[in-house]
């Protein structure tokens, strides 16, 4: 079986620098492709290199909402030559109303300014999005998109908007963090996702699985616990198990789906 991760930060330096480590560990348990979501220029840089080194890296880049305050005065400059550099997608990008003490007046109009630039190359986007989604379904409704859509990554919101939201072109991905018992209402709402529409993150240094799902432990030289982005399989074991099909079954659906978003990249 070949695994499909639509969404992590291997860049991250919470890693400690055992990318290659963690990169030879996710292709031991299946991992074909993973996308590398960059969040701001800082950390472009980290994502373009990974891009390089491993063919299982599938670079991405944009600017996250929470990072907004870092940006330059030429930021969309540096984000197209990154663009430019491999083949890649844009994200993550957002809008979130969510984090305490985040402002939201400029987040609409970075985001409108990175989901131009991947309508105008038809590149798939890594979209975040907390308590914002009425008016995240407006923008995408009322905005160009790319033809080939986009990634709700981690999709939360409510099941009343998957059908709106699907006929946007919008996939949703699934993160290993909804397996926690306390997300009931969560993975339910999957079961309302067109399965032509489904996709599989870890998210990884973040959202860990619940203790028993987790694959391969890892954490800080500090000790804190961090997702390996070899759970990937864990989180296929565990989505099949609550959709009551084959990890086999599931993973064809997820790798078809994935190359329908990704292909050519």
């Amino acid at each position: 079986m070949k695994f499909f991760d639509a969404h992590n930060h291997l860049q991250d330096d919470r890693f400690g620098g055992r990318q290659n480590a963690l990169l030879a560990a996710c292709e031991k348990v299946g991992a074909a492709k993973m996308v590398v979501n960059g969040t701001c220029e800082s950390d472009w840089p980290q994502v373009l290199a990974l891009a390089r080194e491993s063919k299982i890296v599938l670079p991405s880049f944009g600017y996250h909402p929470w990072f907004l305050h870092e940006r330059t005065p030429d930021w969309r400059k540096k984000l197209e030559q990154f663009l430019d550099a491999v083949p890649s997608a844009v994200g993550e990008i957002g809008l979130d109303r969510w984090k305490p003490g985040l402002p939201y007046a400029d987040q609409e109009e970075v985001f409108l300014a990175q989901l131009q630039i991947a309508a105008t190359r038809n590149l798939p986007v890594s979209i975040h999005c907390l308590q914002a989604w009425g008016r995240l379904h407006e923008l995408l409704r009322d905005h160009p998109r790319p033809p080939r859509g986009f990634v709700l990554h981690s999709f939360g919101g409510p099941a009343a908007m998957i059908p709106a939201l699907a006929k946007l072109g919008a996939y949703f991905s699934f993160p290993g963090y909804f397996l926690h018992q306390r997300k009931g209402r969560q993975r339910e709402t999957f079961k309302q996702v067109p399965p032509d529409r489904l996709l599989v993150e870890t998210d990884a240094p973040d959202q860990l699985l619940p203790a028993g799902k987790i694959l391969l432990p890892l954490a800080t030289d500090a000790g804190q616990p961090l997702n390996h982005p070899a759970n990937l399989a864990a989180v296929y074991a565990g989505l099949a198990e609550f959709f009551g099909e084959p990890v086999a079954l599931l993973a064809a659906r997820v790798a078809e789906n994935f190359q329908r978003a990704f292909g050519g990249m």
